[in-house]
């Protein structure tokens, strides 16, 4: 299904996504952007400071009053756009705190983020006519919050609609987003909606099959690394032998990202660029 951006899309009864003009190979269509409420709202993960997709999204309000801007996490497809939305609607910003990662910042992150108020994990908040919790759920970032409204989750980056989520050192932690994964499982929401790809039905399946994926490349890593002492990127090949060259990239910081748990669990080792078991 292709959507175009920009057009209001109602989910249910005080609920709607507007899907931001920025479609990528890690994005997919798009990121999309929540409204929950009918008279009051609660905007939720903004998307990017796009001019246009900001225009879009102050005729979608509708003159409306926005109790608050909450955002999961502060990759650019994410966060840039709570400030000047903050600014043109009077609302404050709400969700996960700040990140930077001193010598390695990531490209990708929104290092202009300034939330008026840092949510924690089980923190809840009224707003848009209803209470939402935050949930912690690092893993994707460390900073990466769900937000929770009765049988629905709103699963940011942890869990997709159209694709698995990539984890990049150093903030990115295979072992926090599998355990993240696990806590999600243990929640009662009975439908996902993420902030790329179609609303999840299915949760548990979907999650069931992620954890399942993981621990698939997690054991080929180390097969791999059994066979013989390799380089990352030579890892990388070997694991993803068709993958898309715009995604090796991606897929090589996942690959660190697992060779890294298993090497604080004592199953691999790195000497001087050399992954052995």
């Amino acid at each position: 299904m292709t959507h175009t951006p920009g057009i209001l899309q109602p989910l249910g009864p005080g609920l709607a996504r507007l899907l931001a003009p920025n479609p990528s190979p890690f994005t997919g269509e798009g990121t999309w952007v929540h409204l929950i409420g009918t008279e009051r709202l609660a905007i939720l993960d903004p998307g990017p400071a796009d001019p246009a997709h900001l225009d879009a999204f102050v005729a979608a309000v509708g003159g409306r009053p926005v109790d608050a801007i909450l955002v999961t996490h502060t990759h650019r497809d994410h966060s840039p756009a709570a400030a000047p939305l903050a600014e043109r609607l009077a609302a404050p910003v709400w969700g996960c705190a700040p990140l930077v990662v001193p010598g390695n910042q990531e490209a990708g992150f929104d290092t202009s983020y300034a939330p008026d108020r840092i949510l924690a994990d089980g923190e809840t908040v009224e707003a848009g006519g209803a209470t939402i919790e935050a949930v912690h759920t690092p893993g994707h970032t460390s900073n990466h919050l769900c937000f929770a409204l009765g049988h629905r989750l709103f699963s940011g980056d942890h869990v997709m609609g159209w694709s698995t989520t990539v984890v990049i050192p150093p903030d990115g932690n295979m072992g926090a987003y599998m355990a993240s994964l696990q806590k999600l499982q243990a929640r009662s929401e009975t439908l996902f909606h993420p902030a790329h790809g179609e609303p999840v039905a299915d949760p548990q399946r979907l999650m069931r099959g992620i954890l399942g994926h993981r621990l698939q490349r997690e054991r080929q890593l180390l097969r791999l690394v059994g066979e013989a002492p390799a380089t990352l990127a030579d890892l990388t090949q070997r694991a993803y032998p068709a993958l898309d060259p715009r995604l090796r990239p991606a897929a090589e910081a996942t690959a660190l990202a697992h060779l890294i748990t298993l090497e604080e669990r004592g199953a691999v080792t790195c000497v001087q660029g050399l992954w052995k078991v």
